[in-house]
């Protein structure tokens, strides 16, 4: 399958406007679950407002939050896809430009010593593109995710020992959800990144906040930890905004990989509660659309 660099700036920018616009259906879901289960009647007096507001910018035709974030493209390419890289990767910035230009979308990105905005929500090494590989026939995915600051601005990395143990893995993570109480706009999603490199530690836990609520940790033991995870974070009061509650995350994600016999990372990435983004897949018989 060759790939049509036009069609894939389409792509783009299409995406980037459906993902500020339209909440996933899980993270809906999610809302509904919370709301049933939160004993607080400030949390649930929140989280009916969070609903309603997701549900006027539907209505509206608005976006969700006035933050547009930080865009990332996830690109997954299967067997038998043919495109130049280069040309691939400038398809996908202009998408992002063109979305922020013609459909008068705040740019939030910015040089990061001068704070000179190209009201593109463009920059140096931005708009964020990944690229993986599946075996899939003659399909290729991109999902796009604007990650907002406030939510983005609760990252962390500590490289662990060891000797250190899972429990020390596992209190790093209610010690920084505690730390960063209602300022990342809970409920959350929590990512978890555990094992690799640095640097890919911090991905792992970008992955891990982006999942689709419902999904489980491909493995074993990670799965266990989220569950561990999932249900100490909702037992700590934080709440909706901080205010109080029981619904502090929708859930906690957890993804792993191998690491060096010497250490342990562990990186935190969180997802606030308008869990925004939006896929397109494109194969021979034409292009879809989801969350």
């Amino acid at each position: 399958m060759q790939i049509d660099i036009k069609e894939v700036e389409e792509v783009c920018k299409t995406l980037y406007v459906q993902a500020l616009k339209m909440l996933p259906a899980d993270i809906k879901a999610g809302f509904k679950q919370l709301v049933r289960d939160e004993t607080s009647a400030t949390g649930r007096t929140i989280l009916d407002t969070m609903v309603e507001n997701i549900a006027v910018a539907e209505r509206t035709n608005n976006i969700l939050c006035q933050d547009t974030g930080i865009p990332i493209y996830n690109v997954t390419v299967g067997r038998d896809v043919q495109f130049e890289g280069a040309d691939l990767k400038a398809a996908i910035r202009r998408g992002c430009e063109r979305a922020t230009t013609e459909c008068s979308l705040r740019s939030s990105v910015v040089h990061p010593i001068t704070r000179k905005n190209n009201q593109t929500s463009s920059g140096i090494r931005v708009p964020i593109i990944h690229v993986d590989f599946d075996e899939r026939p003659e399909t290729m995915s991109i999902e796009m995710i604007p990650k907002g600051s406030g939510s983005e601005n609760g990252s962390f990395l500590q490289m662990l020992l060891p000797s250190d143990g899972i429990k020390a893995v596992k209190r790093f993570v209610i010690e920084r959800v505690i730390d960063l109480g209602g300022r990342v706009c809970p409920p959350t999603i929590v990512g978890v990144g555990l094992g690799g490199t640095s640097d890919l530690c911090m991905h792992l836990a970008k992955i891990a906040a982006t999942r689709p609520l419902g999904s489980t940790c491909s493995d074993e033991e990670g799965a266990k930890i989220e569950a561990e995870l999932s249900q100490a974070v909702n037992e700590l009061g934080i709440g909706p905004q901080g205010l109080g509650g029981r619904s502090t995350s929708f859930a906690v994600h957890v993804e792993v990989a191998a690491t060096h016999i010497t250490q342990n990372p562990v990186a935190v990435n969180i997802q606030c509660h308008s869990a925004r983004r939006a896929r397109a897949t494109i194969t021979p018989g034409g292009i879809t659309f989801s969350a």
